[in-house]
């Protein structure tokens, strides 16, 4: 098992807190989002997480890429925290949990006590990604390729939405860039429609793809789409016109 020593104090951890001010709503169903990128929905207690890309820094070592090996521990810090401030009873966690299929045998030994601890006593959901397509079974929790709530499909990958339904995936990562006052800043965000939602990477070593790349053309209406932006104490709304 690779050596993945426990920092000293979590690190690359962002700000956590749901929003105040900001709902996201799809399918008559309103989810709060969380400044590290969670979102929440509070009727049902249910926390939705995607791309957490647990082991980066090991896949990126085995490539002769050497990183500071914590951001496993980074994330789980976060993804705990998150869990205790919002009293979640059940956690979806939207694909690329891990980031290559065998990661989650590389894990370290305290690591897979702390997931374990999280699957027993939150109901666990792991949605398979393109880079875990197999669910790791020995951490606990179900897998299924995706969730429904009420009419919104739950999956990795931004796929055709049916009539009448909406879709909450992740996969790309999206980003966003404004330059306001003469100043340009950019990070992580939430995207959505009002049919289909793209939700930022958990991950501590995840970037942000810009919503303006092509990988995101033809997936929502510009007209009526928004970003969420993940600020460093609170998320801003602009109109997606604004960052394209």
């Amino acid at each position: 098992m690779p050596f993945s020593p426990k920092p000293p104090t979590p690190l690359l951890m962002r700000p956590h807190g749901l929003s105040r001010q900001h709902t996201i709503t799809l399918g008559g169903v309103t989810f709060i989002p969380d400044l590290s990128g969670a979102l929440f929905l509070r009727d049902e207690a249910t926390l939705l997480v995607s791309d957490l890309h647990l082991e980066h820094g090991t896949s990126l070592a085995r490539r002769g890429v050497h990183v500071p090996p914590f951001d496993t521990y980074a994330t789980l810090a976060q993804l705990e925290q998150v869990l205790t401030a919002t009293q979640a009873r059940r956690l979806i966690l939207l694909g690329d949990s891990f980031h290559d299929d065998v990661a989650h045998a590389e894990v370290a030994d305290d690591v897979r006590e702390r997931l374990t601890a999280i699957t027993a006593r939150v109901d666990t959901v792991w949605i398979s990604g393109n880079h875990d397509p197999v669910a790791p079974r020995e951490l606990g929790g179900t897998s299924a390729d995706a969730v429904m709530i009420g009419s919104i499909t739950l999956r990795h990958i931004p796929g055709d939405i049916a009539g009448g339904g909406c879709e909450i995936s992740g996969h790309l990562h999206p980003g966003a860039r404004i330059v306001q006052r003469g100043r340009s800043v950019h990070g992580k965000c939430f995207a959505a429609d009002g049919r289909r939602l793209i939700m930022p990477a958990f991950g501590a070593y995840t970037g942000g793809l810009p919503v303006s790349s092509r990988a995101f053309n033809g997936l929502f209406d510009d007209t009526a789409a928004h970003v969420w932006m993940i600020g460093r104490a609170a998320l801003h709304r602009f109109a997606m016109r604004r960052v394209r």
